[in-house]
């Protein structure tokens, strides 16, 4: 085992969430839980296992609307697929996978905040970030950072939320957009879906687009420029993290240029950031990512950050 490897780290999957299959064409497939928990057992890195319970509905209407979740419970199909939109569908096993991803990062918050952890990664699916209060889009139905975010807040007084995934995190930004405890920094293509993220911008909805074909120098601009001064001032109790992939230059769903060295340099900034204001408590959950060797590499440079002490 790596013996910088100080912090007591989480990762957080069910089985459940390798059973929602939108079919062998869709890039938001089961291999992707698969292949970063191959790369984690490979790595050494120490950590322990948590299984995802199905999320309170409690927790779920902190942040979605009582017709929304009744919508999504009454489109579950007995067999076959449903479209909810048309990147987004529904199985037999969707239901419970949803649920079990937003109860991963539920079941994380609640082991940070009791100090039996340091930080956790939530290694789950279907993603969540675009999913806004009425609406499953994007690939994602339960918005689960939003819904981790909203649990913590029960207890804390100010969270923030992280995300460098290749799409704005809309749904994020929808839920939150009014709620001044809540900080959301964010970088993503623009001009690309969900074509958002520009209008609506203050302190503590820090977004920042990056046109296609920008690398990792404009990632630590961006970071070290906008993100680091903001959250310093928000003074966050528990950091999360939006953690899409899919900016990496191997993965051909969008035009940003990052590398795994990218991915660790900027978890290595909000880990200091965690460090000062947080009590270094680290809850990240997946997003994006569609290529998988670059996704399994990404993904294990980001935790092995998260764990560092």
């Amino acid at each position: 085992m790596l013996e910088w490897s100080m912090k007591r780290l989480a990762v957080v999957s069910h089985p459940d969430c390798l059973l929602h299959d939108m079919g062998p064409w869709h890039p938001e497939r089961p291999e992707r839980i698969s292949a970063i928990m191959d790369a984690l057992e490979k790595s050494g890195i120490a950590f322990s296992r948590l299984e995802a319970p199905l999320v309170a509905r409690e927790a779920l209407l902190r942040v979605h609307s009582e017709a929304y979740v009744q919508e999504i419970e009454s489109a579950s199909p007995e067999s076959g697929l449903i479209q909810l939109d048309p990147d987004t569908a529904m199985n037999p096993h969707t239901l419970d996978a949803a649920r079990r991803a937003s109860g991963a990062v539920v079941l994380a918050v609640d082991k940070a905040l009791s100090g039996e952890i340091d930080a956790a990664f939530c290694n789950v699916r279907p993603p969540g970030h675009h999913a806004t209060r009425n609406r499953a889009m994007g690939f994602c139905i339960y918005n689960n950072v939003a819904v981790g975010a909203a649990h913590a807040l029960q207890k804390l007084d100010r969270v923030a939320i992280v995300d460098f995934d290749v799409h704005h995190g809309n749904g994020t930004e929808d839920i939150f957009k009014d709620n001044d405890r809540v900080m959301m920094a964010s970088i993503f293509q623009h001009p690309y879906y969900p074509y958002s993220g520009i209008e609506g911008r203050s302190e503590r909805m820090v977004n920042i687009p990056l046109p296609m074909g920008s690398g990792g120098q404009a990632l630590r601009e961006a970071v070290e420029k906008y993100w680091i001064p903001a959250l310093d001032a928000f003074e966050p109790q528990l950091i999360f993290f939006s953690a899409g992939f899919d900016a990496h230059v191997r993965d051909e769903m969008a035009g940003l240029l990052f590398v795994e060295e990218d991915y660790a340099w900027v978890t290595g900034k909000i880990r200091e950031i965690a460090g000062k204001h947080s009590m270094g408590r680290m809850v990240s959950t997946l997003e994006g990512g569609y290529e998988l060797d670059s996704l399994a590499r990404s993904a294990l440079a980001h935790i092995m950050e998260l764990a560092k002490g």
